[in-house]
């Protein structure tokens, strides 16, 4: 599979990383999230860490997009605190991301190596579970 590289949007980081630096305190909330919604709106959120499992930031901001109307996302990035940076989606999250938004750019990488890629791009083989669903007719 060949990478597609999209331009990095650096202020959607940037919002992250504010949310990360500001707002994530202890062990509950530990990792924020900003995602650009296709109107321009930057939405951010965190996680919601808890033992029996828990919210990663990224499907906090899916809820908090739409609960703000923001129902179409392009890009979407994860900041971990205490100044870890950019951090990759885990498994569920790529999963989740690419069933909701199949177009969406995920902001990967560290550095000066950030690059914002296709979703579908984090997931070899692919499963797409809207293919999936029997018709309703």
């Amino acid at each position: 599979m060949t990478t597609q590289t999209h331009p990095v949007d650096h202020e959607l980081v940037e919002a992250a990383a504010d949310v990360a630096r500001t707002r994530c305190r202890g062990d509950n909330h530990t990792m924020a999230a900003a995602a650009r919604a296709r109107d321009g709106r930057i939405v951010t959120a965190v996680n919601a860490y808890h033992f029996t499992g828990g919210p990663c930031a990224e499907l906090v901001a899916i809820g908090a997009a739409a609960a703000q109307g923001a129902h179409e996302l392009d890009t979407i990035v994860a900041v971990g605190d205490r100044e870890r940076g950019v951090v990759p989606p885990c498994g569920r999250c790529r999963q989740v991301l690419l069933d909701y938004f199949p177009a969406l750019r995920v902001i990967v990488g560290g550095g000066d190596r950030l690059r914002a890629v296709p979703v579908a791009e984090l997931l070899p083989e692919t499963y797409v579970w809207a293919d999936h669903q029997l018709d309703a007719g």
